[in-house]
């Protein structure tokens, strides 16, 4: 059933792509928010899904094979958008993109990390799959197991390793590109996916545990917004 549903999401997100791209060339700031939100909208859906898919057994294969698969079914299906307001404050920093243009694609995401949190609690509620059963009854299911300290280290790591890689395979085959990333992003949720779910996205973290951000807000925005960011300007300042 969860995969059925994942892959409707990315079956219906690649057509409002599709019609966007047809209907609004003419309105670029409309296009662009539209695009950034229903791309980011993907990646929360299916992201919130995979997170219940956590304790299928085997542990971790299933969780880990479905992460490496889902992220090459993004990169091959959302080339052209960031979602993550990390990947859009590089542009903005560097000059290429307006801060309209920034605020407004962070926005989207933003916009489209809320949509996703309710939609797919709508779906969780219509239980029709065994992993749904008890999924909203968890309120702040903390992905946080270790310090405050030790979980912004290895955010910020974790967004270093995975900026300093998209930067490197920007020059390799868009083929093989989206198999590396996706293998990265396989590895860092195994390194550190029990410790700290390993998100290095801010707008994902907040899809996934908006609940957490409204009780400790200060050590989640650190460790999930902050964290992530910084990780993006040491990034941008190295190189």
């Amino acid at each position: 059933g969860s995969l059925l549903l994942m892959s409707g999401v990315v079956v219906s997100v690649g057509l409002c792509r599709r019609l966007a791209r047809r209907r609004l060339r003419s309105r670029p700031l409309l296009f662009a928010f539209l695009l950034e939100m229903v791309s980011t909208f993907q990646i929360c859906a299916c992201t919130n899904e995979l997170s219940l898919l956590g304790n299928v057994e085997p542990k971790p294969h299933t969780a880990l094979t479905l992460t490496y698969g889902f992220s090459v079914l993004h990169g091959l299906t959302l080339a052209g958008s960031a979602c993550n307001p990390c990947g859009t404050l590089q542009p903005m920093w560097g000059g290429g993109t307006s801060l309209r243009m920034g605020g407004l694609k962070i926005a989207a995401q933003f916009v489209a990390a809320v949509l996703a949190r309710v939609f797919m609690h709508f779906i969780w509620s219509l239980e029709m799959a065994e992993s749904h059963l008890g999924a909203l009854s968890q309120g702040c299911s903390s992905p946080m197991q270790t310090t405050e300290m030790q979980a912004f280290c290895i955010e910020l790591l974790f967004s270093v390793v995975f900026q300093l890689a998209v930067l490197r395979a920007e020059s390799v085959n868009p083929k093989y590109r989206v198999h590396l990333i996706a293998l990265l992003i396989t590895m860092l949720v195994y390194a550190g996916g029990n410790l700290t779910g390993a998100i290095f996205n801010p707008v994902l973290a907040f899809s996934l545990h908006a609940d957490c951000f409204s009780d400790k807000f200060l050590s989640y925005s650190l460790v999930y917004w902050i964290a992530p960011c910084l990780g993006k300007f040491l990034i941008l300042h190295a190189f």
